[in-house]
């Protein structure tokens, strides 16, 4: 069934729905109100664009898009090349250094190559007001990120899910864990990462079913 299944009939059933319209309508009036909002009006849904439904294995969740200058573009995360990478993401990269045998750490925060290969770097959230996190938490968007989820627990077979911190954790009620693999930590932030993001394992832990299913495994090197 899933061979019939894309984003773009999933986006075009869910656009037609109240929620979704209200989002909308959220975000361009924040837009025309001249507030800058993260990412640009044509990145918003970069993460179904580089990572169709079919190819899904593994779903990274994260909750809003970054808030600062340049950083978001549609991908949880990830940073467009030659800008800063945020502490997030190098908590990231320091976790992969200790887990994964011969990672290097990049100088650079650009992840597509992991969405290329079926990693969903997908935002609870999708959008964001300059300077201010978690500022369109209110729009709805959490309405579509859920049948997101709830459309690849149905429709994809075997994925792993890799939930960070108590928002994404929230998630968990949504996927059958006897068909996927959860994998749960603490946020990667600077402030929770110590509780128990480092020294989770996760990257090796998901190369490692994936391989015991007969998927190809992810290098992990962005």
């Amino acid at each position: 069934m899933i061979s019939k299944m894309t984003w773009r009939s999933i986006f075009l059933s869910e656009k037609e729905k109240f929620y979704f319209k209200h989002i909308e309508n959220m975000v361009s009036r924040e837009r025309a109100a001249g507030k800058i909002i993260y990412p640009p009006n044509s990145a918003v849904f970069n993460a179904f664009y580089l990572t169709e439904l079919w190819k899904v294995k593994i779903v990274i969740l994260g909750q809003d898009p970054y808030s600062g200058p340049n950083q978001a573009h549609g991908l949880a995360f990830s940073v467009l090349p030659n800008i800063e990478i945020p502490r997030s993401l190098k908590n990231i990269y320091q976790e992969l250094l200790n887990d994964i045998p011969g990672f290097q750490v990049p100088s650079y925060g650009f992840l597509k190559s992991w969405a290329d290969q079926g990693v969903l770097l997908l935002n609870s959230v999708l959008t964001v007001e300059s300077g201010k996190p978690r500022s369109h938490a209110h729009f709805g968007w959490d309405i579509f990120t859920n049948k997101v989820i709830s459309i690849i627990n149905e429709y994809c077979e075997k994925i792993v899910f890799l939930l960070w911190g108590s928002h994404a954790q929230k998630k968990f009620s949504l996927i059958d864990s006897k068909r996927h693999y959860i994998l749960r930590s603490s946020h990667p932030s600077p402030f929770s990462a110590y509780r128990g993001f480092f020294g989770c394992s996760h990257f090796s832990k998901a190369n490692q079913w994936l391989n015991n299913i007969g998927k190809t495994t992810i290098d992990w090197v962005p």
